[in-house]
């Protein structure tokens, strides 16, 4: 049997930056060992599989290598972008996710795809001294998700020269650490971060959706207002925009596709 395949770099409009997701469109469901064979083929921080329904909508889920997630703004991202490319979906079209986080609606707006997503809670919480030495840095701050920490630091320079222990990173509570701090060296900016999570089997997410999903209320809080540009900055990094409305987040990005085929399963 072949599927179809493709590899798009989300969050960027360059071939190579962003963070690339596998979107795997399907006419009908299929079983979940194959996506997670396909996922762990993929070797990507995730592999989306979506297929149409009844309804109009489509069904959605999110495989990294290691595991399935509740939610992934990247490759739903990348998943809109092949919806359109595509002619799937029309370039005025609404387009309805089903998904483990509920219902998600995506759009293009301005030339770029605009995401409407749950807004994520955190809270301060007491960290573990193994989480400052994991980082080798002395956090300002610590909350977390229900499934992350969250962690700022005093400066962008601090952010950018964090080199975790990721084994030491994979023992603490939760599967990943969002990093965060003020943008001082990039005009036009609010804030940056980084996300770790090497318990999914991702040490270092290039540019993570959902991470923005707690992002955008703490910063909200902090800085006094709702919208913003943000950048993820790993190695590849990738251009968030960022508005927090009520109980939601609308994230908007780009995507590039680098790669479509099939794949022989």
């Amino acid at each position: 049997m072949k599927l179809p395949i493709n590899i798009v770099d989300a969050f960027t409009d360059v071939a190579f930056k962003g963070n690339p997701a596998g979107v795997c469109i399907l006419k009908e469901r299929i079983h979940d060992s194959l996506m997670k064979s396909i996922a762990f083929e993929m070797n990507l921080a995730e592999t989306a599989f979506l297929y149409k329904e009844d309804n109009g909508s489509f069904h959605l889920r999110w495989f990294t290598p290691a595991m399935e997630v509740d939610l992934c703004g990247h490759a739903t991202l990348a998943s809109t972008h092949i919806l359109f490319e595509h002619n799937i979906c029309k370039p005025d079209e609404t387009i309805c996710f089903n998904t483990l986080s509920g219902e998600l609606r995506t759009k293009k707006v301005n030339g770029s795809i605009q995401m409407d997503f749950p807004v994520i809670p955190q809270k301060k919480v007491d960290y573990p001294k193994e989480l400052e030495i994991a980082l080798g840095v002395k956090p300002v701050y610590v909350g977390m998700t229900k499934w992350n920490y969250v962690v700022e630091v005093e400066s962008e320079e601090v952010l950018r020269g964090i080199n975790p222990d990721f084994k030491a990173l994979q023992s603490l509570p939760g599967w990943g650490t969002i990093v965060t701090t003020r943008a001082t060296t990039m005009p036009g900016y609010d804030f940056v971060s980084r996300f770790f999570a090497p318990e999914k089997g991702v040490q270092e997410d290039p540019v993570t959706g959902s991470a923005h999903c707690a992002l955008g209320p703490y910063w909200m809080e902090k800085l006094g207002k709702s919208e913003f540009t943000a950048y993820q900055a790993s190695e590849r990094g990738g251009t968030v925009g960022v508005k927090v409305v009520g109980d939601r987040v609308f994230l908007t990005g780009k995507a590039v596709t680098v790669l479509s085929g099939t794949i022989d399963v």
